[in-house]
C-alpha cells in the first residue's frame, strides 16, 4: 500500500498528444494528473483514461494568459487537490504568416500563448514551490526556440522569450532547490495534425522518423528523477535521422 503523501502534477496544455502522453506518465508514477485548456470538455477522455489505467486525474478549463484565472488554478490545486510537485507548460501557439502579414494582434497573441502563459505558470508555482524547497517545472520548447525561419517571426520571438525565462529561473530557482527545465522539441511529433497536413513527414513513422508523445513524456519523467548533483536544465528531443 503506498502511503506517499499525495502529490500533483500540473500540464498546461493538455492536448491530445504530447501534453495528454506526459499527464499519463506521471500519473502513472502516481502523481495526480492536473490538467488544463481552454475548454474542459475536451479534457474528459484524457481524464477518464488515466482513472481507467488507475490513477488520477482532475481537468480545469482556464486560458494560462489570463492571471486571475492562472491564480485561481493554483491555488485551487493547492488547497484542495495535492501539493504540486511538477508543473509543465506545453502551450505551442505555432502559427506561420509572413511578417508583412503579422498583424500585432496575431504578434500578441502568440507572445501571450507561447510566454506570457509560462511566466505566469511558473511565478504561480515558484511560491508554492519554495516554502517546500523542492519541485520541478518545465517549460516545452522548440526548434524556434533556437533559431528564427521564415514565417515565423512571432513564433520564434515568442519561444525565444521563453527559453530565457526559464533560464532565468533556472539561475534564480536551482540554489532553492527548484529544478527549471526547457526542452527543445526538434522535429515533428506523431499528431493527427502531421498525418492530416504533412503525409510524407507521417510516413517516417515507421522508421522512428517523427517523435513520439509518450518518448517525450519518458523524457519529461527523467527530467524530474535526476537527482540535484547531476540536473540538467535544456534537454534537446530529435529523431535520429532529423537534421540539425
Amino acid at each position: 500500500m503506498n502511503t506517499s503523501p499525495a502529490r500533483s502534477v500540473l500540464v498546461i496544455g493538455a492536448g491530445d498528444a504530447t501534453g495528454g502522453a506526459i499527464a499519463r506518465r506521471f500519473a502513472r508514477e502516481g502523481l495526480i494528473a492536473c490538467v488544463t485548456r481552454r475548454s474542459a470538455d475536451k479534457l474528459e477522455p484524457l481524464v477518464q483514461q488515466i482513472r481507467a489505467a488507475g490513477g488520477q486525474a482532475h481537468g480545469f478549463g482556464s486560458d494560462a494568459r489570463k492571471e486571475d484565472e492562472m491564480v485561481a488554478l493554483v491555488d485551487k490545486i493547492e488547497r484542495e487537490i495535492a501539493p504540486i510537485e511538477v508543473a509543465v507548460f506545453n502551450i505551442g501557439a505555432n502559427v506561420r504568416f509572413p511578417v508583412t502579414e503579422t498583424t500585432t494582434r496575431v504578434y500578441t497573441k502568440v507572445w501571450e500563448m507561447a510566454c506570457l502563459g509560462g511566466f505566469l505558470m511558473g511565478r504561480e508555482v515558484a511560491k508554492a514551490m519554495l516554502p517546500r524547497g523542492r519541485g520541478t517545472i518545465i517549460f516545452t520548447g522548440a526548434t524556434a526556440s533556437l533559431r528564427g525561419r521564415e514565417g515565423f517571426a512571432a513564433f520564434a520571438g515568442a519561444k525565444h522569450a521563453l527559453r530565457a525565462l526559464a533560464q532565468s529561473m533556472a539561475r534564480e530557482l536551482w540554489p532553492q532547490g527548484i529544478h527549471v527545465a526547457h526542452t527543445v522539441i526538434d522535429g515533428a511529433i506523431d499528431t493527427e495534425f502531421i498525418r492530416s497536413n504533412f503525409p510524407e513527414r507521417y510516413a517516417l513513422k515507421d522508421r522512428q522518423g517523427i517523435l513520439s508523445p509518450e518518448h517525450i513524456a519518458d523524457a519529461y519523467w527523467q527530467i524530474h528523477q535526476q537527482p540535484r548533483d547531476a540536473w540538467s536544465h535544456e534537454t534537446e528531443l530529435r529523431p535520429w535521422i532529423e537534421s540539425w
